[in-house]
């Protein structure tokens, strides 16, 4: 069974058959259905963010209904990093509407003065998931992206976006990555987190109930707290040079364990297989980050509910019009990369391809991404300009979280590579919480890591960090938690949830467990290459800013 009872799809497939499909299938159930279910173009549904800021509504997240008419506008904007780092960006952003015959361009420059100008691609996305009434939720989004390539490395690059029906947006900056020439090496800074969503209900389709499509409040919030925008000012406080992000990003599909947020139009009656995903979650949230993402290149990988059946490119085609990822991993496998940053080296893996908990993507590349997992990280150990080597993902090797916790695939995968490379940090989300373990190698803890601890990741092995409260609602713990000043003098979790091939939670113990908290976080990383040696501390700091977590890797620069 692939989609075990609590994680099926809810849009639309019957459950007998959505159990036992894979997301490919379920793209194919859902074109079947569409060919039998036709939709006039003059039916869909339109809207953006992008178009309540060019109309100049107050708010980040005003919106008003698609119009023709309406200003060809450029919201939602976000940057990442190209195949090469260090030298290219990629633009992207949200349009308005439909552009038509109307054109979209980028203006960009060393200086505020800009000076060079390309014409952006438009990439349009087309949504089309059965209803609760017998219809048809038909929806269409526009993206615009635009490359730029031949940057020099950290400095400044300055940017617009701008169309052809007058609408000039504002002058802002972003850096390309700095180069891995250890001559050039300077202090950084990156932040990371996951399980991030939006904190408001989107207003498309129209009469959608309160709450739905938003995160939802955890033990102990306040009512209406807004626990995605804290995390995100934090992020803008900490002014990263750049951001990760591990899956689960919007949550606009709340299929594979989410609640029950379908849309029930004309007052039908709700029906929990039907209608659980709304694009228009996505034009929130490309709003709600860009006062980071703008300026600073955000770096993403997919979780299981960014696998969205309704796409087909094993439900991944939305997340290609969405986003502009690097590429360079194997063929079929769009979140997976890999960059490199001053003296780090880091990859971006689809745990979805090796998880056993949530199983509709298993197997896809045909151990492709697994083969490239070893090449790639083999290639930077072997690199005398990289110090450390860091992996990102969605489910986890290695937790205790209630729900999630370790994924037998994840760790059966990857683990002994992440040993055989000496990776020094592996990043991962889908627990709602904290936690971060001793240095493991050989599936056993090498040393207590205390806080405020130094580890040698090259004898000691590597740290596994959970990172999934950036504002889902947060986790809990069966053993409890201990972080600083709340520390537990016992961190061994009896019984702990290990996802076995069958789908089904087996128990452990675990006995690496070192920090746990519950509640929402991010990671703060500062690196400091060195001459004789390079450290990277790594912070857990809350929503509220407090720190309640650090440790610092050392590795001796012996080349």
């Amino acid at each position: 069974m692939l989609n075990p009872p609590g994680l099926l799809p809810r849009t639309g497939i019957p459950a007998h058959l959505a159990a036992h499909m894979t997301m490919d299938e379920q793209y194919d159930w859902h074109r079947s259905f569409l060919k039998r279910h036709r939709v006039s173009r003059r039916t869909f549904l339109r809207g953006s963010t992008a178009a309540a800021m060019a109309a100049g509504f107050a708010g980040v997240f005003s919106q008003v209904a698609y119009a023709d008419d309406a200003p060809l506008a450029v919201g939602g904007r976000h940057v990442g990093f190209g195949p090469d780092a260090a030298s290219q960006l990629r633009f992207s952003g949200q349009l308005s509407r439909n552009p038509g015959s109307g054109k979209v361009f980028l203006d960009h420059g060393p200086t505020p003065a800009l000076g060079g100008t390309i014409e952006a691609e438009v990439r349009n996305l087309v949504t089309q998931v059965p209803r609760t009434d017998g219809g048809v939720l038909a929806a269409e989004q526009f993206y615009v992206h635009a490359p730029v390539d031949g940057l020099p490395g950290r400095l400044p690059h300055f940017y617009r976006w701008r169309t052809s029906d007058g609408y000039v947006g504002e002058v802002v900056s972003a850096s390309p990555a700095m180069p891995s020439s250890r001559a050039a090496l300077l202090p950084f800074r990156f932040t990371m987190m996951g399980d991030q969503g939006i904190d408001e209900t989107p207003k498309q389709p129209e009469g959608m109930p309160a709450g739905a499509y938003r995160n939802k409040y955890g033990q102990g919030d306040a009512p209406g707290a807004r626990n995605m925008e804290n995390i995100q000012r934090q992020i803008v406080a900490n002014n990263p040079d750049f951001h990760i992000l591990a899956g689960d990003i919007c949550y606009a599909d709340t299929s594979h364990g989410g609640g029950p947020d379908w849309f029930v139009p004309s007052g039908a009656a709700p029906n929990d297989k039907i209608d659980a995903y709304n694009p228009f979650t996505w034009d929130y949230y490309f709003q709600a980050i860009e006062n980071s993402a703008a300026r600073v290149p955000w770096m993403f990988t997919t979780g299981n509910h960014d696998m969205e059946a309704v796409y087909g490119t094993h439900g991944y085609g939305g997340i290609m019009s969405r986003l502009d990822l690097p590429g360079g991993g194997p063929a079929g496998c769009p979140s997976v990369y890999s960059f490199t940053y001053g003296n780090v080296a880091i990859l971006s893996l689809d745990a979805n391809e090796v998880s056993y908990q949530v199983q509709a993507n298993l197997g896809y590349s045909g151990g492709a991404q697994t083969s490239w997992v070893d090449q790639t990280l083999g290639q930077y150990r072997a690199d005398p300009n990289i110090d450390f080597i860091v992996c990102f993902f969605h489910e986890c090797a290695y937790a205790t979280g209630i729900g999630g916790a370790s994924d037998g695939g994840v760790r059966g995968a990857w683990a002994d590579l992440f040993d055989k490379h000496k990776v020094d940090l592996v990043l991962q989300g889908h627990n709602h919480n904290f936690e971060r373990t001793d240095p493991i190698r050989g599936g056993q803890p090498v040393k207590p890591a205390p806080d405020n601890s130094i580890v040698y990741p090259d004898t000691d092995g590597t740290v596994y960090y959970v990172v999934g409260g950036g504002g889902a609602v947060h986790g809990t713990f069966a053993a409890g938690e201990t972080y600083r000043g709340h520390e537990n003098p016992d961190t061994f979790v009896p019984g702990s949830t290990l996802w076995g091939s069958d789908g089904k939670d087996r128990k452990e113990d675990a006995n690496w467990s070192r920090v746990r908290y519950a509640r929402y976080s991010f990671i703060r990383v500062d690196v400091r290459p060195g001459v004789f040696s390079s450290e990277m501390d790594v912070t857990a700091v809350d929503e509220n800013g407090q720190e309640f977590d650090k440790v610092t890797y050392r590795r001796l620069v012996t080349r």
